[in-house]
């Protein structure tokens, strides 16, 4: 009964990572899709939904099954309700994925995005795709300390988002109205998937741990901030993110 019992936790482990590589592949075609205006990468995003719909609902359901039929206690309980609770983020990363690819079917043929900002959501989708294979490591190796360093990676998302919501408002803005509403939930849509890669692995820690880990401190926003030092912040760190996304990627060994 024991090796049932195990056998049917790792089962639920594995099949958690599996739906945080099939968000993550989403997002890393939806990427694809608004760079490319490629429709039909876009569609194969969208018909993906329903087997995400279907490993969270099975998911969800084994999970209250181990609480019912085996009386969990100690780390046992903590992988049953961490699994239970990794559902939500790990839906919510697809349908971030699904987001992406709806507004480029929705502007095809045309071209979502304005040429200037191509540059900013391919580092973004990068970033991104790259805290979603992490967070995938994360729940097949159970290492809290490589769960620990996804916040600092998660911050260079929030950068771009910010230094986009600044280029919206403190320059002139060329391409109109649905084009800037497209830019900044496409923005939004980049940091809610990297934060919720970012919450897979906090929960990650608490299973291994028994200890929450800290959220990560955020600093000021550009909201608060005044028009002059916004300014200030677009000119200063514009260049800096050019040169980012502009670095050649080394050559794979």
């Amino acid at each position: 009964m024991r090796v049932v019992y195990s056998g049917e936790l790792a089962d639920l482990a594995t099949s958690m990572a599996r739906m945080c590589s099939l968000a993550t592949d989403d997002m890393e075609l939806a990427t694809h899709a608004l760079l490319q205006t490629d429709l039909v990468a876009a569609e194969k995003v969208l018909q993906s939904s329903p087997e995400m719909d279907r490993m969270a609902v099975e998911n969800e359901e084994r999970g209250f099954a181990l609480l019912a039929l085996q009386a969990p206690v100690a780390r046992d309980l903590r992988q049953v309700v961490t699994s239970i609770q990794l559902v939500h983020d790990l839906s919510r990363m697809g349908a971030l994925a699904g987001h992406v690819a709806k507004i480029v079917r929705r502007r095809h043929p045309e071209s979502v995005l304005p040429e200037p900002v191509n540059g900013y959501f391919a580092e973004m989708g990068r970033v991104a795709v790259s805290l979603g294979r992490a967070a995938t490591e994360v729940l097949l190796n159970r290492d809290a300390e490589q769960a620990a360093t996804l916040a600092k990676q998660d911050d260079a998302v929030d950068d771009l988002r910010r230094h986009l919501f600044t280029l919206l408002t403190v320059r002139e803005w060329k391409w109109g109205v649905a084009s800037a509403v497209d830019v900044t939930l496409l923005g939004r849509y980049y940091e809610r998937f990297a934060d919720h890669a970012v919450e897979v692995a906090q929960r990650v820690i608490f299973l291994v741990t028994g200890e929450y880990a800290p959220a990560p401190s955020s600093g000021p926003t550009t909201q608060e901030a005044s028009s002059e030092e916004l300014v200030r912040r677009f000119n200063e760190t514009d260049k800096s993110l050019r040169d980012r996304i502009d670095q050649p990627k080394r050559p794979e060994t």
